[in-house]
């Protein structure tokens, strides 16, 4: 079965856009858990675009304390470190909060999303570090990559416990062609080959970006993805169908 994990980054920006406390990040955590999901996601950039570290602070708690049985997963630049803003740096919010997974994703601070996983081809040592402190931690580890065999292979060779397959591509496939075209069924097949090599090497599988309720009955077919983690699109259609609905609504495009 493939879980939902739902990501709180969109709520967060919307609080931010005015200030203060609304919406409020922990009711809307406790509103997807009410409605089914099954784990809880965060994305907090050094530029405190929408999370903030007291988000994750306060997340981590309410989960620990009233949710002991939800994942938290934190994603985040492994490299990214303290700021004058007041970011402590990646590794101070996994040794404070200790998820559940700590999903390392190779993005920039300019970046406006994640849109490329980890070229592991050159020297890992630094990462290949970074993973097993978040493993020391208790956190599972989960890289961001794209769906290309010997990347994936290089994945399993540094010591990651899952990979996180960014779904973009298969996406914009989609979204461009339809999802019975030609061209969204060739991605998925390209995505349904990297889950089975992965699994075939002892990695978990996770999947995310920009996954919605038109391509994901599809992508569900992959029935050895482990988690989906979902945001933005989620978020969007909350506003039109209510938050509880659209965690439901999801729930069933995952064939739950």
């Amino acid at each position: 079965m493939t879980v939902l994990s739902v990501n709180l980054n969109k709520v967060a920006a919307l609080r931010n856009a005015r200030g203060g406390g609304n919406p409020d990040v922990l009711e809307a955590a406790r509103t997807v858990l009410a409605a089914g999901a099954h784990g809880i996601t965060v994305h907090p950039r050094p530029d405190q675009r929408h999370i903030r570290p007291e988000d994750v602070h306060a997340l981590a708690h309410m989960l620990r304390t009233d949710y002991p049985g939800i994942e938290f997963n934190i994603e985040g630049n492994p490299f990214a470190g303290p700021t004058a803003n007041g970011y402590p740096g990646f590794d101070a919010l996994i040794d404070a909060a200790r998820p559940a997974q700590a999903t390392l994703v190779p993005d920039s601070d300019e970046q406006l999303t994640s849109d490329h996983g980890f070229d592991l081809t050159g020297d890992n040592t630094a990462l290949t570090a970074k993973i097993r402190a978040y493993q020391a931690s208790g956190a599972r580890v989960s890289l961001f990559m794209d769906p290309d065999p010997e990347q994936i292979q290089l994945a399993r060779d540094i010591g990651t416990d899952r990979i996180e397959l960014y779904t973009g591509p298969f996406a914009d496939a989609v979204r461009e062609h339809g999802v019975q075209s030609e061209e969204a069924l060739a991605s998925f097949e390209r995505y349904r080959g990297a889950t089975e090599l992965a699994v075939s090497l002892g990695l978990g599988v996770n999947a995310g970006h920009d996954l919605d309720l038109v391509n994901l009955p599809l992508f569900s077919r992959i029935s050895d993805v482990a988690e989906v983690s979902i945001g933005h699109a989620l978020i969007s259609d909350a506003l039109y169908r209510g938050l509880h609905e659209t965690v439901v609504a999801y729930l069933a495009a995952l064939g739950g």
